[in-house]
């Protein structure tokens, strides 16, 4: 029965949900760095991630006082585009805004070096898209732990790899279990973000996909009264997929880097923002259960088999995408 309900599950998706709209890191932010020279003359680096190979409709608009480039440089960098470009400009007045991130999920990551030396830093996102100049900007680091929450509670792969989990996982190894996947993937988020070590992202993006769709026919194993290595020892399989899952987590930092002089503190604070997602998505799920025990429903029939289908029907069909794409 199970089988052929996944599959049933995966043609629906492919019917309502094209290949390219489907990515799981739709929240991978963009970034924006702006540099004053001695001479007036402003250095732009423009960074934005590629969905599906296309780049996303949204563009920087510097303030009014400095032209439109006539030429600028692009450069595709794995999962983003990075585009530069310089123009006589003064950066001490002026609206800055980004054109067409209202249209997005994605949030801009915005660095500005003045002439003098002196820094500031802003978070735009879809609802507040344009900052005025002149004003004091937020902390170098703190924006690092919206963006580390962000990317947890809308990356889909990942919490359809913590549903499995939480499906797989005895009540009384849970707390072990939830720890050896957050040691895991903050391991490698620290080595790949601190670029002692990186993978291309799409291998990283079809294991991930991978893990979830294993994840899944593994807690149908346990089910049919069969053992294995992960049944037996999901901590084991935590860890080691955590691993995997940190170089996923790592793709968001790759993209805008960390601020100078303070990257481990940026680092920190976007890993403790992936595990305040990771923590608000359990204890919901753990709700959810409580409360159908209170409501003496039958929790196997109404949430267990319908999420172990969700998760292994977007499992496959996200191997199937990131295969095709």
């Amino acid at each position: 029965m199970i089988a052929p309900r996944c599959l049933l599950l995966i043609i629906l998706l492919a019917l309502f949900f094209p290949f390219e709209s489907v990515s799981a890191h739709e929240i991978r932010p963009a970034a924006l760095q702006l540099t004053e020279t001695a001479d007036g003359m402003v250095e732009v680096e423009w960074k934005q991630p590629v969905l599906s190979g296309r780049k996303l409709k949204m563009r920087p608009v510097l303030p009014d006082q400095c032209p439109v480039p006539e030429t600028s440089r692009q450069v595709l960098t794995g999962q983003a585009v990075v585009e530069t470009w310089s123009v006589p400009c003064r950066l001490d007045k002026g609206i800055l805004k980004i054109e067409g991130l209202d249209q997005t999920l994605t949030d801009v990551f915005v660095r500005i070096t003045r002439a003098d030396g002196t820094e500031r830093t802003d978070l735009l996102r879809p609802a507040s898209a344009a900052l005025q100049l002149g004003e004091a900007g937020g902390s170098p680091a703190a924006s690092y732990l919206l963006i580390g929450a962000e990317h947890m509670l809308f990356g889909w792969d990942h919490l359809l790899f913590v549903l499995g989990l939480l499906l797989l996982t005895p009540v009384r190894q849970l707390l072990w279990v939830i720890t050896a996947f957050t040691v895991g993937h903050s391991v490698t988020l620290a080595i790949v973000a601190l670029g002692l070590f990186t993978l291309p992202g799409e291998p990283v993006e079809l294991l991930i996909a991978l893990s979830i769709l294993f994840l899944a026919i593994e807690v149908v194993r346990k089910w049919q009264g069969k053992t294995s290595l992960t049944i037996r020892r999901p901590w084991l399989i935590a860890l080691a997929f955590g691993l995997l899952h940190g170089l996923g987590f790592a793709g968001a930092l790759s993209e805008i880097g960390l601020p100078a002089g303070t990257e481990l503190l940026a680092l920190l604070l976007f890993n403790m923002g992936v595990e305040l997602g990771q923590i608000l998505f359990v204890g919901l799920i753990l709700a959810a259960m409580w409360l159908l025990r209170t409501l003496s429903v039958d929790q196997r029939k109404w949430i267990e088999i319908p999420a172990v289908y969700l998760v292994g029907g977007l499992g496959a069909f996200y191997t199937m995408s990131r295969i095709i794409t």
